[in-house]
């Protein structure tokens, strides 16, 4: 009897300015480690999320998508349904295509708590939430639902927060868990960091930081030259990777 060929299936990554991503190379050794050759994984580099329907104009069979920064909250206009947990996130970075059209999840979350909570210590109680994009909207859901205080902090004072020029040492010193959720310290820019009070940071705080690269940020050494903890967002977009691939193929 014939083998029958596989029909090839296609997912990606929606994003700006993704050639760094990390989610291509993970999911293109995945198909390789399973034996998945009729399985793709591309980038789709969007310049406004108004291209959006293209990619199925040009990409036949896409079958999951992940959506990275800038696009987490805008993507949501485009979806016939969204998970309770996204929707109340208010940020998607995932989309299964079902008969029933397209529904957005938030993997962030699950990926976040589980590679935050080997490091959380008793005393984390009060967190600064840095940046408030998609990401800090998953991250503020995992610290609610673990019982932690917290506050965002923005060029502006969204989200009922504080800017950058009203953290005092004080504050700092208050807030021994600080996460970065902003895109500062980016590769190639890899000599920025949050314009914070670096010298109020010990050895009692966790620093948290969404970008994996560099691994170990501006930001990190910083804490880390003060004796905080310090982790990166790679075991984080490790979690969140495996959850998108359980939901594309539940």
């Amino acid at each position: 009897m014939e083998k029958t060929e596989k029909q090839n299936v296609n997912y990606g990554l929606i994003g700006k300015d993704i050639s760094y991503s990390f989610s291509r190379g993970y999911f293109k050794k995945k198909f390789e480690d399973m034996g998945l050759d009729h399985c793709t994984y591309q980038n789709f580099d969007l310049q406004a999320i108004s291209e959006f329907p293209t990619i199925f104009k040009n990409t036949e069979n896409v079958q999951g998508l992940n959506i990275t920064i800038p696009y987490k909250e805008e993507v949501m206009a485009f979806l016939d349904d969204i998970d309770i947990a996204a929707k109340k996130i208010g940020a998607v970075n995932t989309i299964k295509f079902t008969k029933n059209g397209l529904i957005g999840f938030n993997t962030d979350a699950y990926g976040f708590q589980k590679s935050l909570e080997p490091h959380l210590k008793e005393h984390h109680r009060k967190a600064l939430i840095l940046g408030t994009g998609g990401a800090s909207k998953a991250v503020a859901f995992v610290l609610e639902e673990l019982g932690i205080t917290l506050s965002f902090v923005s060029r502006s004072g969204k989200n009922n927060g504080f800017t950058y020029h009203d953290l005092t040492n004080d504050i700092i010193a208050k807030h021994t868990l600080i996460i970065n959720c902003s895109p500062v310290g980016t590769f190639p820019k890899v000599e920025e960091k949050p314009a914070i009070p670096y010298s109020k940071i010990g050895k009692e705080h966790l620093l948290f930081d969404l970008i994996y690269n560099p691994e170990e940020t501006a930001f990190l050494s910083a804490g880390k030259a003060n004796g905080a903890t310090i982790c990166n967002g790679h075991r984080m977009l490790e979690f969140q990777a495996e959850k998108s691939w359980e939901i594309w193929n539940r």
